[in-house]
């Protein structure tokens, strides 16, 4: 059974993509930003800042899909200044200090806008907690 979670964003329907899927126990999260409903960047210029807005909205889409975070294996961080990944690391570590879910962090060129500094994928697996 599969179940697309849709964050409302305008670009879903022009891109033709979802902003997460559930399929059976698993929950995949495609790429989430720190942007508001009016496509403005949270936090610019700070990288923590950044990280903890979409790790909230992960949070929140997990919620939606029936998961929570203890449910997370995978999380992907790309980021356009890897000199930044203490703040990036720390606020991953708020979140996932105790869950320690497998992680990898990838520098990149830059995003769609320019005052972005992170992005995060993540998959779950419900009833994988400890």
């Amino acid at each position: 059974m599969r179940k697309n979670i849709s964050s409302g964003a305008k670009w879903e329907d022009i891109v033709g993509y979802s902003r997460a899927v559930k399929i059976g126990s698993r929950v995949i999260i495609g790429g989430t930003t720190a942007i508001d409903e009016n496509s403005e960047v949270i936090g610019e210029g700070d990288a923590y800042a950044q990280t903890k807005c979409i790790l909230q909205k992960i949070e929140k889409i997990l919620n939606e899909a029936g998961a929570n975070l203890e449910d997370v294996v995978r999380n992907r961080i790309y980021v356009t200044d890897i000199s930044k990944w203490e703040d990036i690391g720390r606020a991953h570590a708020e979140f996932f200090g105790k869950i320690k879910p497998c992680c990898t962090m990838i520098e990149v060129k830059g995003f769609i806008s320019p005052g972005m500094m992170v992005e995060i994928e993540t998959e779950a697996e419900i009833g994988s907690e400890k």
